[in-house]
């Protein structure tokens, strides 16, 4: 049994349409999902947290179809860009009215993590920073002791700081506990210190997918000559850009690349950056 379970999704809109073929999230592994805006990353989650009907295919979370079997989000835990609780509530009262629905509610977890934060639970919500905000809404998600977290764009607009301590939360509780967690984020850079898995959409169509250390160690950006690309070897990149007599490219098959260009070109390891930036770019 995986975590979730995507095959054969279509949701049409009047200007996008979201088509996955199969989206496999594994059990107990931080799993990256990126792609531009646009892409239909946070349809892929309203899909999944049955916030939107999708026009056809099967999702599945821990073997349960959401729409069928509503107690299934007793395990399913969720961080987006805004929480939905009240501004003028003070952080106790949130937390009294969030534990009282989950019965594996973990009361020490939960002053735990926001004692690391420093967050005082007589402060009123609305008037904490972004930080605060998003750091308080991982505790409360966290301490529901989920089986699936699932996180739409949490860190955005965070500075560095705030993002790596929620990072160090999150991986001390995938060392703890048996949680899954899809993790959908445009700061690719956050990604490559803590994902296992690595699932990339663009224009609604799943066109990348795996293990996160695979995907950068196959991948790699070739850099040499102008006069070396003609139709045969332009084959071997995913895209190419060309500058006066030089050019690089990107591509997916650095051992093949190796075979045709040997050591007459430069060949750099790529980020998840990279890679994002030069799908997008083949046109």
């Amino acid at each position: 049994m995986e975590a979730i379970e995507i095959r054969g999704v279509e949701k049409n809109y009047k200007n996008f349409k979201l088509d996955i073929k199969e989206l496999i999230v594994k059990k107990g592994y931080i799993t990256g999902f990126i792609g531009p805006n646009g892409s239909g990353k946070t349809t892929t989650i309203k899909a999944i947290m049955n916030m939107i009907k999708a026009n056809a295919g099967e999702i599945l979370v821990l073997n349960e179809d959401v729409s069928k079997n509503v107690n299934i989000k007793e395990v399913i835990a969720f961080v987006g860009d805004t929480s939905g609780f009240l501004e003028e509530s003070n952080i106790k009262s949130i937390r009294r009215a969030v534990s009282r629905f989950y019965k594996n509610w973990d009361e020490n977890l939960y002053k735990r993590i926001i004692n690391n934060f420093n967050i005082k639970e007589d402060l009123v919500y609305g008037k904490l920073s972004s930080g605060k905000k998003k750091q308080f809404e991982l505790a409360i998600a966290l301490a529901k002791k989920p089986k699936v977290l699932i996180m739409d764009e949490p860190t955005a607009n965070l500075d560095p700081i705030v993002r790596n301590e929620f990072l160090e939360i999150l991986q001390e509780q995938m060392e703890n506990e048996d949680t899954t967690i899809f993790y959908s984020t445009h700061i690719t850079s956050d990604l490559e210190k803590c994902a296992d898995y690595i699932a990339f959409i663009y224009k609604g169509n799943l066109i990348l997918y795996g293990e996160k250390d695979l995907i950068l160690e196959n991948h790699s950006i070739i850099k040499g000559k102008k006069e070396l690309l003609d139709i045969d070897t332009k084959k071997e990149f995913i895209s190419i850009k060309t500058s006066g007599y030089n050019f690089e490219g990107l591509t997916d098959n650095k051992v093949k690349a190796f075979e045709v260009f040997g050591n007459e070109v430069i060949y750099e390891k790529p980020t998840l950056e990279d890679i994002m930036l030069y799908y997008t770019g083949r046109e």
